[in-house]
């Protein structure tokens, strides 16, 4: 049975396909330069020019809003990119371009002029939106149809993300805040430089992915192209387009880790740990260290509610993982008390909120990824993970209003009205959570039976 399931002639490492590895140390050292850039890039914003490591003096407010419209271009740039791939140049192709134009990008940010500055995040834009909706349908293309394996290499995959997000929050955020802001912003081009190395040297293990079917001499595959939606696929993108509605509440809430909840590490916590003074920029590490140790965990978490024939389906943990994270917000709230009646709010506060963040993120990040690679049409795969990551643009985007309103109403109301918002939203998506699984006409009804018994035995460890 084992046959079924795999991918002809491809070579396996860990019980996975070797190319899954490659992707895997892609998208570290992109999320590695991107994630460093984004640490450092508030806190750049708001430091006061007069300051021996000057930044450009920008009030909260303006800096929260240049983060939000950043952050949703850069996911919006997923569509046109998604767009390129599925029309003219294959997944792969656009990994690659999509290397080349951020390695430019960020090495530009390293200039000290306004031009390099706008320039850069241009470039970057460019470059995330070509890069990062057609890596992940790549993973999802190394599993047929059916693999259980494949939520379990999404995992792995984001897994990658996250190290390549705590190594630069670490190392980007210390070199930005204590030595230079614009070395900080080298140091990322030279990490996605690494990235983009390594990828050109592993495309023997991708061989069966991320090709353009427009050039494929096989006539089938050129009609599909041209074919509309059966009935089955629409009910599957109708349930796409609710899922992308968790997807925009999720990032709008998850995304004041970069924006507002970096501000407020800087100016309203203490952070003094045995007369040492942490950088704001390091609790920017928590998500991904936690995300790291947890990760395998949670994966394994599900697996094995979905052996027992417990409910563990994609929407069902997607609208969990938003009211977990929703929950972290309360957290927030607590700090924002304490900050309100000493003046400063103790550092566990943000470490708490961002474990629960992390939970909701491993119940509907990768498992978001791994939906649309089983739910999209196939000609359309690249385009509706562009979607995808649009949704988490606006997401973003969302985030930088709601930091720029704290500015009026207060800390306290904007976490507490988040946290409330995301609970009672998750609930009622839940309630037509069984309606909604009938349009996916049985996507993943059949993972269980497909298993033999090596995968079997994987899932349970």
């Amino acid at each position: 049975m084992t046959n079924l399931v795999k991918q002809p002639h491809q070579k396996e490492l860990f019980g996975h396909p070797v190319g899954l590895y490659v992707l895997f140390f892609t998208e570290m050292w992109e999320r590695f330069s991107y994630y460093g850039m984004r640490a450092i890039l508030v806190l750049y914003l708001v430091q006061a020019t007069s300051d021996a490591n000057a930044g450009l003096g920008w009030s909260n407010g303006e800096a929260l809003a240049l983060y939000g419209w950043y952050t949703m271009l850069v996911y919006v740039a997923s569509i046109p990119g998604g767009w390129l791939a599925d029309k003219f140049f294959g997944q792969k192709r656009s990994v690659l371009y999509g290397g080349i134009l951020l390695v430019a990008g960020h090495s530009v940010l390293a200039i000290e002029q306004m031009w390099a500055f706008y320039s850069g995040l241009g470039l970057i834009i460019l470059g995330v939106g070509l890069l990062k909706p057609n890596i992940s349908t790549m993973v999802g293309g190394l599993y047929k149809q059916g693999d259980i394996r494949r939520d379990k290499g999404f995992t792995i995959f984001y897994i990658g993300i996250n190290v390549g997000a705590f190594l630069s929050s670490l190392i980007v955020g210390y070199v930005g805040e204590v030595h230079g802001w614009h070395y900080g912003f080298g140091l990322a081009g030279i990490g996605m430089g690494l990235g983009l190395l390594q990828y050109v040297l592993g495309q023997k293990y991708l061989k069966q992915v991320g090709n353009f079917l427009g050039t494929s001499e096989n006539e089938t595959d050129k009609e599909a192209m041209n074919k509309p939606l059966t009935p089955i696929e629409r009910d599957r993108v109708i349930v796409l387009f609710v899922s992308f509605l968790l997807v925009i509440v999720f990032w709008g809430a998850f995304e004041q880790a970069g924006g507002l909840m970096n501000i407020y590490a800087k100016e309203n916590t203490n952070r003094m740990l045995m007369g040492w003074e942490v950088p704001a920029s390091w609790f920017q590490s928590l998500n991904a260290m936690f995300i790291i140790f947890l990760g395998t965990s949670v994966a394994a978490f599900w697996a094995k509610r979905k052996l027992k024939g417990l409910l563990s389906t994609s929407l069902f943990k997607m609208i969990l993982g938003l009211i977990i994270m929703g929950t972290g917000f309360f957290f927030m709230s607590a700090a924002a008390v304490e900050y309100n009646n000493t003046g400063a709010s103790a550092m566990y506060w943000l470490v708490l909120a961002y474990l629960f963040h992390t939970i909701g993120e491993l119940c509907i990040s990768p498992v978001a990824l791994s939906y649309i690679t089983k739910l999209a049409p196939v000609k359309y795969a690249s385009l509706m993970m562009g979607v995808y990551f649009a949704m988490t643009g606006f997401g973003n985007k969302l985030a930088g209003l709601l930091g720029e309103s704290a500015e009026g109403v207060g800390e306290l109301t904007i976490f507490t009205g988040i946290a409330i918002f995301s609970v009672l939203f998750g609930l009622g998506v839940m309630i037509f959570r069984k309606k909604l699984e009938k349009l996916t006409h049985g996507v993943e009804d059949n993972e269980r039976e497909i298993m033999d018994a090596e995968e079997l035995e994987l899932a349970k460890n």
